[in-house]
C-alpha cells in the first residue's frame, strides 16, 4: 500500500504545482481538506480551505508562479497518510517544506491535512 500512497502524493502534488503555476488560487486550496492547517513562516498560520486559499490567492496576485521541488521525500507514514518534504524554488522566492502531510480521502485521492512550510531569504547570513 506504501508504494500505492507514494504515487497517489506524487500525482496531487504534481496537481498542486500545475494550480499554482497556472495562478489557480482556488485550485490550490481544493488540494487542501476542508479543516486544514498550513504554517507558512514568516507569514503565519492559515486555519482551513477558506484562509488558505486567500493566501494563495494573494501571493499570486504578487505575481509568485513558476514554483518546482528539489529533493523531494515522500514517506508513508501509515495506512492512509505520507508526509513529503522538499525544498523549493519559485521565480522571486525559495524556502524549504518541512512537513505536507498528506492524507488519502474516500475518493481516492489525497489532500493536504497540514502544510508547513518556510520562504527563506538567500541572503540571510
Amino acid at each position: 500500500m506504501s508504494k500505492v500512497l507514494i504515487e497517489k502524493t506524487i500525482v496531487a502534488s504534481e496537481q498542486w504545482k500545475s494550480f499554482f503555476n497556472q495562478g489557480n488560487a482556488e485550485g490550490c486550496a481544493s488540494m487542501y481538506e476542508k479543516e486544514a492547517q498550513m504554517v507558512a513562516k514568516p507569514f503565519g498560520l492559515f486555519q482551513g480551505r477558506e484562509q488558505i486559499q486567500a493566501f494563495w490567492k494573494n501571493l499570486v496576485a504578487q505575481g509568485f508562479s513558476d514554483v518546482t521541488y528539489l529533493n523531494t521525500k515522500i514517506e508513508a507514514i501509515d495506512d492512509s497518510s505520507t508526509v513529503l518534504s522538499s525544498h523549493w524554488e519559485m521565480n522571486n522566492a525559495q524556502g524549504v517544506i518541512t512537513r505536507e502531510l498528506w492524507v488519502l480521502q474516500d475518493d481516492g485521492t489525497m489532500r493536504l491535512r497540514e502544510d508547513h512550510f518556510e520562504a527563506i531569504d538567500p541572503n540571510a547570513k
